[in-house]
């Protein structure tokens, strides 16, 4: 639930196109949209996964910065190219340090409560879990930002909240952690944190490159003082999962930040769940992780939850 980079538009003059050529074009573009989304999906699962093979053998604060590390070598070529040398010098300009630092604080707590959920929890369930992230978007909106919630998706947050009751129940994938359950939780407000902190930003005009750039800078700078005292030398293994990681994560988050350039919120959003069907084939196959009936239920009521959030958003918005 990062901060999407915008690529820049490219200049010229468009041919004019028919009606029906248009459209082609259009569909033919929605459909790429979806294939990445799905593409993002798969490969933040896989990252996801790369974190769980580690197995919780490296501290916590290690991991992070170097999920940190190896994304910004995929990140900075793309600022480079929206705008050469005077867009990098752009991107890294700034009037808000400040909410920039709130964006990195809560970032940061949203991936540590995932890298922690991935140790200790199943595949799938940290990933369910962390689609809690609107759920708590929907609450933290009312008080940050003077936003006001209907009945309806009160309900639906409510009714959200219970799907993740049903994966706490004795037997569910939740139950086995209740201290990762809790982790990833505490992860998903923290996500939710710091998609209003970018929603500020992105209000008083701060670009997109910059938002993406300052967070990964100061993320890497912040969780590396972190794992300087309790760094341990990872082995030739270990160095390529920390190293797939981050840039795993970072090819993700162009893929999705691609997608929502080309392609409608209202069409993509319901695509972004298939990363629960992705994380439950890899925990089944590779740590034989076979979620149990409450998981499902917990799962299912989570995603309908969610997506009626969308749909609500999406209706008011049209509305006003």
């Amino acid at each position: 639930m990062d901060a999407q980079l915008e690529a820049a538009p490219l200049g010229g003059t468009a041919e004019p196109v028919s009606a029906e050529a248009e459209r082609r074009q259009r569909g033919a573009a929605r459909r790429h949209a979806v294939l990445m989304v799905l593409g993002a999906a798969a490969v933040f699962s896989l990252a996801g996964a790369l974190v769980k093979g580690l197995k919780g053998e490296l501290p916590l604060a290690e991991v992070v910065v170097c999920r940190n590390l190896f994304g910004i070598p995929v990140l900075l070529p793309l600022v480079w190219l929206a705008g050469g040398r005077q867009g990098l010098r752009a991107a890294l300009r700034t009037r808000n340090p400040k909410l920039h630092a709130i964006r990195m604080a809560t970032g940061l707590v949203g991936m540590v409560g995932a890298f922690y959920g991935y140790a200790v929890l199943p595949l799938a369930t940290v990933t369910a879990l962390g689609f809690t992230m609107p759920l708590f978007l929907t609450l933290l909106s009312i008080p940050l930002l003077g936003e006001k919630v209907g009945p309806r998706r009160g309900a639906a947050v409510l009714v959200g909240f219970g799907g993740v009751l049903l994966m706490s129940v004795p037997g569910g994938g939740g139950a086995a952690n209740a201290l990762g359950t809790a982790a990833v939780l505490a992860g998903a407000v923290g996500w939710a944190l710091s998609m209003i902190t970018i929603r500020r930003m992105g209000n008083a005009g701060e670009s997109n490159a910059t938002i993406v750039l300052w967070f990964a800078l100061g993320a890497t700078a912040v969780s590396a003082v972190a794992a300087v005292p309790v760094w341990v030398a990872p082995t030739p293994q270990q160095w390529a999962m920390l190293a797939g990681t981050g840039m795993l994560s970072a090819v993700a988050q162009v893929m999705m930040t691609e997608a929502y350039r080309r392609g409608e919120a209202t069409l993509l959003a319901p695509f972004e769940y298939s990363a629960i069907l992705w994380t439950t084939a890899m925990g089944a196959l590779v740590w034989a992780e076979l979620p149990d009936g409450w998981d499902f239920a917990g799962m299912a009521v989570l995603v309908a939850s969610g997506l009626y959030i969308w749909r609500r958003e999406v209706v008011l918005g049209l509305r006003r």
